[in-house]
This record gives structure tokens, sequence and C-alpha cells, in this order.
């Protein structure tokens, strides 16, 4: 994977940063990442973690270190970090810390066309989404909480920090935005309405 490469799955930089630690085999990766709540942020499923660990090595990112077996447990390959391993860590993590990039979120993408459905029931579905965000909000604060409280360093929640610092910008731009639309303080509403009128007979 070197640098011109895409760098499109965050799981396989999950990993790297792993075994920058120490080396490991990928059941303590996924534990290492589960204890410290990088599932909220990163998709992780074993399936695709294996996956992104045959690559890593297939790329020569990581490799076996050793093989070894406790007790009645299937055999399980410690990987550890190779040198270009490491600069793709160290140069890969610069990129995404220092660079912004256009992300293409599903919400963003809905409010580009929500004039395709009439204002009413836009009103409906953001006041649900409102709700949601509430439920999710509650949730990830409970998380973050829990692991404060479980003694985990805020350095490994930063970023749960930050998604919840984005949900709550997202709650009150929602509730916002469905003010104005109920209120017809939005700009545009009445064309919009007029887009969804009924034919005359």
């Amino acid at each position: 994977m070197s640098p011109r490469r895409p760098r499109s799955n965050p799981l396989a930089l999950a990993i790297l940063a792993c075994l920058r630690e120490k080396p490991m085999h990928p059941y303590e990766m996924a534990a290492t990442m589960r204890e410290r709540a990088k599932h909220e942020s990163i998709r992780l499923n074993y399936g695709s973690l294996y996956s992104v660990v045959e690559a890593l090595e297939r790329d020569g990112l990581i490799e076996a270190q050793e093989t070894v077996r406790d007790g009645r447990r299937p055999e399980r390959t410690i990987y550890r970090l190779t040198e270009p391993g490491l600069e793709e860590f160290a140069d890969w993590l610069t990129d995404l810390l220092r660079t912004p990039a256009k992300e293409y979120p599903q919400f963003e993408a809905g409010l580009s066309l929500l004039a395709g459905l009439p204002p009413d029931d836009v009103v409906g579905l953001l006041e649900e989404r409102c709700e949601r965000l509430e439920a999710s909000l509650a949730e990830q604060r409970a998380t973050l909480s829990g692991a404060l409280a479980d003694g985990l360093p805020r350095l490994f929640l930063v970023e749960l920090e930050y998604a919840i610092a984005m949900r709550d910008a997202e709650l009150a731009y929602t509730r916002a935005l469905t003010g104005e639309i109920a209120s017809g303080a939005l700009g545009g509403v009445e064309l919009w309405r007029g887009l969804h009128a009924p034919e005359p007979q």
C-alpha cells in the first residue's frame, strides 16, 4: 500500500496503529479497538478484519512474527509492523489530520433534494430525525462516560467526543431548519409548496 494508492479503509489504519504499539494477533487487535471504543468510529467486524490483515501483509506493511497456540485454542498468528508499514501509518495519519477532505454524508445528499417531497412531509421526517439523533446522542454520551469511568484516558476517546460534537451540531441545525420550514420562514417555502400543490381540475 504505497502512499499513492487509495486509502479508503480506516480499519487498515487502525490495524497499523495497534501494531505500532506492539505485535498482536488479529483477535487482540479487535479486542484493543473495542476496549478503546474505536468501533464507534471505524466499522469493525472479524471477517473484514482478517481480510484487511491479509491485504496489509500482502503489501508488505505488516508481517507474521510467530504462530502461537494457547491450550486447545486454534493457532494464532502474531503480526508486527514493518518499516514500510510504519512509514505508511505516519504518512496516512498525517494526511488525515492535516488535510480537510470533501466527504459525502447521506444526510447532506438528502438535504440537497428535500424539495422533492412536500414541506409538511419533510417537517415530519426531520422531527423524527431529531428524536433519533437525541437517542443516539444519549447512547454516545453513555459510552463516553462509561469509558472514562473505566479509566480509559481521553486520548483514546477524542474521536467519540468529536462525533458527539458533530451530532450535537446536526441536531441543532435540523431543529432550526424544521422550525423554519414549519413556520414558512425559510426562503422559497411558498415556491416549494407550489411544486406540490394539487393540479387544478
